[in-house]
């Protein structure tokens, strides 16, 4: 399989979630060898090629950047598109059309495509991007393939939930957050269970 060096890897969000980070990056640096080879493998960042030939990653954001954080200097690639050809502003468009991008900041404010980061640490921390990750681990909605489906989530905690100001405050609102994901409220976002289990 193809490998890139994460430096060379161009990030199509502006945000993503330094606690989910963190966790990622410890985990990552608790392996070696054999068994850091196979979880790096395990989770190859998926690439389209954009104008001048650059790779854009389109998902595993968290991953590069943890991978980067411990140390790792390049990660595994799938080529899923070759845009390379595209102007920029058709590029972003192909982006935004097949939902492989997600130009937002921590405050669900759109930026423009000119202002988004150049590398995966360089990315804004989201804390609500961590919550939808920590609430679909503890089993508050299912893991899907729909595309920007933690972004949806994150959404939705971040118009009814408050900022966590520190780690006790963000602890907290995990549990709420999980209740919140299995309220009616949630209905129709990707992977939504309800309080039945269904």
């Amino acid at each position: 399989m193809k490998t890139l060096e994460i430096e060379r890897l161009r990030p199509t969000q502006a945000t993503h979630g330094m606690r989910e980070v963190r966790e990622k990056t410890r985990a990552y640096q608790s392996l070696s060898g054999h068994d850091l080879e196979m979880a790096i493998a395990e989770k190859p960042v998926p690439i389209v090629l954009g104008p001048g030939g650059e790779s854009f990653a389109t998902d595993h954001h968290h991953v590069a950047a943890a991978l980067w954080h411990a140390g790792i200097k390049s990660v595994p690639v799938l080529l899923v598109r070759d845009l390379s050809a595209c102007s920029q502003a058709e590029f972003w468009l192909a982006l935004e059309d097949n939902s492989w991008t997600s130009p937002y900041d921590q405050h669900g404010q759109r930026v423009p495509f000119t202002d988004m980061p150049l590398h995966v640490w360089e990315m804004i921390d989201d804390d609500f991007r961590s919550l939808a990750a920590a609430v679909r681990d503890a089993g508050g909605y299912r893991k899907t393939n729909t595309p920007l489906a933690e972004f949806r989530w994150a959404d939705l905690f971040r118009k009814l939930l408050p900022r966590p100001s520190n780690d006790a405050e963000y602890e907290a609102l995990v549990g709420r957050a999980v209740e919140l994901a299995k309220s009616k409220t949630a209905i129709g976002l990707p992977g939504y269970i309800d309080s039945n289990g269904g």
